[in-house]
């Protein structure tokens, strides 16, 4: 809780907070969420918090280079002209990268699949429900579009919203094929989503399977677009191919690709270019992610109403 650790710091007197990696290599952002006017707040890299842990009491210099400017960020939101609107099938994907790389995994891939499946479905498919298309602003910069857009919307504009799937980094190049846990069958971390969540899963997973995978559920960990969606008590999903965790044997074995390395070696790196695509996994979530949303376009039977 930032806001209860806030005022504990400023009573300790302290000058500024150094945020370590609780994994290997570099943390590229580190804040107190959106307390303002708080301490100077740094990353460091798993081994300088490991070092400095292991001296106590020595004294640390911090020399910060900082620019504080207003930036202005859009978010994009298409939805079909067919199905009924009180029951809308909600997709998104974030638009922007980090300052570091190109951004052509995270999130080009996710931005490329949800703009094809929009433009194969077209403005007016024969569908029962209505299909919205959501593409995100400022989402590396703290999911600020998607929770704008989630905070501006009514209460009775909320329970129009069936359900939301995300899209977020799908063609990982060592690629796992992973869909949110909705159900937290995996009991992992944060736990299920809303009512209607496991449906969600269940139809991305049967969906994956068609393209010739067995995806595995991965946890809610907050760190995409879907946060705002849960927040607000909205049925959520999605697929993921994977960032800077590690792939173990056992999915090595299952999707082919390097156990030991990272998902992504180059998440969030100038080395995130178009030649790291794993173009096959690309391809199988871009056909899962249709298949479920025409599926649902159809019909939302198991999303609470």
């Amino acid at each position: 809780d930032v806001d209860a650790q806030v005022p504990r710091l400023d009573r300790a007197r302290a000058a500024a907070v150094l945020v370590a990696n609780n994994v290997d290599g570099p943390l590229d952002q580190a804040t107190l969420g959106d307390v303002t006017g708080a301490l100077p707040t740094v990353g460091l890299s798993k081994a300088d918090g490991d070092t400095l842990a292991g001296r106590p009491g020595v004294p640390v210099t911090l020399a910060l280079a900082t620019t504080i400017e207003e930036r202005s960020s859009r978010n994009v939101i298409a939805q079909t002209t067919t199905g009924n609107p009180d029951n809308v099938v909600m997709a998104g994907a974030h638009l922007d990268s980090v300052p570091e790389g190109p951004g052509i995994n995270d999130n080009g891939s996710g931005t490329a699949t949800l703009l094809e499946t929009a433009v194969r479905l077209g403005a007016a498919p024969a569908v029962a429900n209505a299909v919205r298309f959501a593409f995100w602003g400022a989402e590396e910069e703290g999911l600020i579009g998607s929770t704008r857009y989630v905070a501006g919307l009514s209460d009775v504009d909320r329970q129009k919203i069936s359900l939301y799937l995300n899209l977020d980094m799908v063609g990982s190049p060592n690629a796992a094929y992973l869909a949110y846990d909705g159900d937290n069958s995996d009991n992992q971390g944060a736990g299920p989503g809303p009512e209607g969540s496991a449906t969600v899963e269940r139809l991305l997973l049967e969906q994956l399977a068609t393209t010739g995978v067995t995806g595995e559920g991965t946890d809610f960990d907050g760190r995409s677009d879907y946060g705002p969606f849960i927040a607000a008590g909205i049925p959520a999903g999605g697929l993921f191919t994977g960032a800077e965790e590690i792939k173990t044997p056992e999915q090595a074995q299952r999707w082919g690709g390097t156990a030991g390395q990272p998902y992504d070696r180059c998440y969030h790196q100038a080395c995130d270019r178009i030649d790291g695509i794993d173009r096959t996994a690309l391809d199988r979530n871009t056909d899962a992610v249709a298949g479920t949303i025409g599926r649902l376009a159809l019909s939302t039977e198991g999303i609470p109403a």
